[in-house]
C-alpha cells in the first residue's frame, strides 16, 4: 500500500494556514492543522506527520524550540521553515536547529509546493531499505522480515501494520494513529480488527520462544520495545 503523505501546517495566521491546507488538499495530501507551538507538537505526537510546515514567531513555544523538540524526538521527519524573518542569520539559525528547508513569507503556493515536493522525495525510502530492532529487521524494497535470521511471512496488512511500529520505535502509538495510517479509514469504536491484527503479529514475532516486542499500553495504544 502506498501511503499519502501527511503535513502538519503549524502558524498562528488563520489565512495563510487555510490557504497552504487547501492548496495542498488539493494537491492530494492529507493536511493537519495548528495554531501555536504547544498545539503543532500535541498533533505531531497525534498524527506522525511526514512533514511539517512551521512558522517560527509563533504563540507561547516558537517555531524554533518546537523544531528543536521534533528533532529530538527522531524519525524521519522533514520540517519546512515559513516565516516573515528574512536575514541570513535567521535563516541560518533555523538550518542549524533542525529544519531541512526555509521559505520566506510573502511567498507562492507554487515554490512552497517544489519545496515540498523535494523533501518528500529526500525522505522517501532509500533502495534497499532495511529497518532494524533489536534482533528484528525489515527489508522495506522485498518486504520480508526476519528475527534472529529466522524468516517470518506476513501478509500485507501485517507488513504495513509492522512498518510503522519499526519507524516509530520507542514510541507510543495511539489506536487512532494506527488505525489511520495502516487501513486509512475508520472501521468504527466497536471494531477489534487491531486488536486482531497485533495478534496475528506477536504469533508470529514470538515463535521460536522470541520475546514480545509489541507491547499494549493500557488506554493509550501499542509501542514496539525491548
Amino acid at each position: 500500500m502506498s501511503e499519502t503523505p501527511r503535513i502538519l501546517v503549524v502558524d498562528d495566521d488563520e489565512r495563510i494556514r487555510s490557504t497552504v491546507r487547501r492548496g495542498l488538499v488539493y494537491e492530494g495530501y492529507r493536511v493537519v492543522e495548528a495554531a501555536s507551538g504547544e498545539e503543532g507538537l500535541e498533533k505531531a505526537r497525534e498524527h506522525l506527520p511526514d512533514l511539517v510546515i512551521l512558522d517560527i514567531m509563533l504563540p507561547g513555544i516558537d517555531g524554533l524550540e518546537v523544531c528543536r523538540r521534533l528533532r529530538a524526538g527522531g524519525g524521519e521527519l522533514a520540517i519546512l521553515m515559513l516565516t516573515a524573518r528574512d536575514e541570513v542569520k535567521d535563516r541560518v539559525t533555523g538550518l542549524e536547529t533542525g529544519a531541512d528547508d526555509y521559505l520566506v513569507k510573502p511567498f507562492s503556493f507554487e515554490e512552497l509546493l517544489a519545496r515540498v515536493h523535494a523533501l518528500l522525495r529526500r525522505r522517501a525510502a532509500p533502495a534497499g531499505e532495511i529497518l532494524h530492532f533489536g534482533d528484528l529487521e525489515l527489508d522495506v524494497d522485498a518486504r520480508e522480515a526476519r528475527r534472529d535470521g529466522r524468516p517470518i511471512e506476513l501478509t500485507t496488512t501485517e507488513y504495513n501494520l509492522l512498518l510503522l511500529f519499526m519507524r516509530h520505535p520507542r514510541k507510543v502509538l495511539t489506536r487512532d494513529v494506527i488505525m489511520d495510517r495502516v487501513w486509512s479509514y475508520d472501521f468504527g469504536g466497536e471494531s477489534n480488527v487491531l486488536e486482531v491484527y497485533v495478534r496475528y503479529l506477536r504469533n508470529k514475532l514470538e515463535a521460536e520462544r522470541g520475546s514480545r516486542l509489541i507491547h499494549t499500553v493500557r488506554g493509550a495504544g501499542y509501542v514496539l520495545k525491548e
